[in-house]
């Protein structure tokens, strides 16, 4: 059975969603950029938050949603609502103990912690104490979003998308607010943001329980942990953590080495990664978050055939979104960073920094699309050892090109190493994955990419034409250069989509119709 409708009505829901929620995290950053720059306060804040974030990883958006969502789909199918909600609850019960435990351990190891993943800021005074500070006030967000990402997961299985993904939009928020109005009272401004994390966390996690009532889930305890569907949720995820774990070291490495640079290199990298992940979490991530769910149904049905097709739909979606997006990225990044984040305490030569940042991110985009579609599918299978092995030999790769590369090009090697170890990361996958199933049918991408070709060149060509008309080292001309940028993104755009449609790209066709479908419906 095809389940292209129900990805493109998934992924148009995460899509908008996590479009308001990007958009609210690029007016975060500004904010953060403009009060405090690039240096000393933020390095220390980006490197306190890694460590929340990576536990984030570890147990909730990739390891727990992996694990649970098959396993959950697969008895909600099966065995009916009333056993899912049973599941559903000891799963609660279990991840609510086991995440305080790791809460209470973080914030107490937090020094040794910092000290292992900032070695490099002991030779600043201050630095390394700030940020375990800054640890210790922000590591009970892992509670928060774990428990967010199991009703999360059971929402979008019961066909809930926008809410969730609609949630960051609060914790971004949350920061804000608290950066403009709590900063003063703090003896370091930066508390405040701290603060702020922590807030919207909890926000973030409190505005799915009217969702989740009407739907007739009460958050209770439930001591079964031996229950089959929780012992297999446990198996599948305890590999399934080593691999995203093993994923996001590759981020901790990276920012580990950036604290032997100069100071602000750090930072550099953040902001970098911040505008880097627009268009992932915008495309990338929905697309992800749509195709596990109906994978497992396929896997559920063993309908071989229309798992290949949605993968190979996927794929194509890819191609036409993200291709242009990379290209964006790049041309962009001087324009946005000038327009956006040039004031206050952060200077030209920060824009610079972090311009070349993520040019050398962008060419990872696709691969990095690859692969978080391509890993559903290993979880699909119930398989979340596989890449684990992947991901490991993917972080060798990060952390010796890293070591080489950021002798010679600072803080640019650093994420030019993590695009090289993206690259390794897809084709090792996309090779085992076909040697589990067998031809994966992508022939028609070759067509597809000669087709988007032309799209590409002359949106490339118009947009780089229209960008020369700014002046974006002078923080006087907003009004001028808002004005190019927007011009730039409209005419680009445009002159993408009417090349392809002239080009005949199918893949424009198809979503075109699908979602005509969907209106007729409504």
């Amino acid at each position: 059975m095809s389940e292209k409708r129900h990805i493109t009505r998934a992924v148009g829901s995460l899509g908008s969603a996590t479009l308001v929620s990007r958009i609210a995290g690029l007016v975060r950053d500004m904010v953060i950029a403009s009060q405090f720059g690039a240096g000393l306060l933020t390095d220390a804040f980006f490197m306190a938050f890694t460590l929340p974030n990576l536990l984030r990883r570890f147990f909730a958006e990739g390891s727990l949603t992996a694990a649970f969502v098959p396993t959950y789909t697969e008895v909600f199918h099966t065995q009916g609502e009333a056993e899912a909600r049973r599941v559903a609850t000891i799963c609660w019960t279990l991840l609510l103990l086991v995440m305080f435990g790791v809460t209470i351990v973080g914030m107490l190891a937090s020094p040794l912690i910092v000290k292992g993943i900032g070695y490099g800021f002991q030779g600043i005074p201050g630095k390394l104490e700030l940020t375990t500070t800054l640890t210790r006030v922000m590591f009970p967000f892992i509670l928060f979003v774990s428990l967010l990402s199991l009703v999360t997961g059971i929402l979008n299985v019961r066909g809930h998308y926008f809410l969730p993904a609609f949630s960051p939009v609060f914790l971004n928020l949350s920061m804000i607010g608290c950066t403009l109005l709590l900063s003063s009272q703090f003896e370091i401004p930066i508390m405040a943001l701290a603060i702020g994390v922590l807030l919207g966390g909890l926000l973030q996690l409190g505005m799915q329980f009217p969702l989740l009532f009407s739907l007739g889930y009460r958050p209770s305890f439930n001591w079964s942990f031996r229950h089959p569907a929780v012992v297999r949720i446990t198996r599948l995820m305890l590999p399934g953590i080593a691999g995203v774990a093993i994923y996001q070291i590759n981020i901790v490495v990276s920012r580990l080495l950036a604290s032997f640079l100069p100071q602000g290199s750090v930072s550099y990298l953040y902001y970098g990664q911040r505008l880097f992940e627009f268009p992932q979490g915008i495309v990338i991530a929905s697309l992800a978050q749509a195709l596990l769910p109906a994978m497992s149904r396929q896997m559920t049905a063993n309908d071989t055939a229309g798992f290949k097709d949605s993968l190979r739909f996927s794929f194509e979606v890819l191609l036409l979104l993200i291709l242009p997006a990379t290209i964006g990225l790049i041309l962009f990044a001087v324009p946005v960073y000038s327009l956006f984040f040039m004031s206050g305490q952060f200077s030209f030569d920060a824009v610079s920094q972090s311009s070349y940042a993520l040019m050398a991110y962008a060419p990872g985009l696709l691969f990095v699309g690859v692969s978080r579609v391509v890993v559903p599918a290993f979880y699909s299978l119930k398989d979340t050892r596989t890449p684990v092995w992947i991901s490991f030999w993917t972080l060798i790769v990060n952390l010796l090109a890293g070591i080489v590369l950021m002798q010679r090009f600072s803080h640019v090697g650093l994420a030019i190493a993590l695009t090289i170890a993206s690259l390794f990361n897809a084709l090792v996958l996309i090779f085992l994955l076909r040697r589990r199933i067998g031809t994966l049918s992508l022939g028609s991408l070759t067509g597809s990419f000669v087709r988007i070709l032309p799209g590409l060149i002359l949106m490339a060509l118009v947009t780089r034409t229209v960008l020369a008309f700014g002046d974006w080292e002078n923080p006087l001309y907003k009004l001028q250069n808002s004005l190019i940028l927007t011009a730039a993104i409209l005419l680009g755009g445009i002159v993408y989509l009417a090349t392809c449609r002239l080009f005949g790209v199918a893949i424009l066709s198809e979503l075109r119709e699908l979602v005509r479908r969907k209106q007729r419906r409504e």
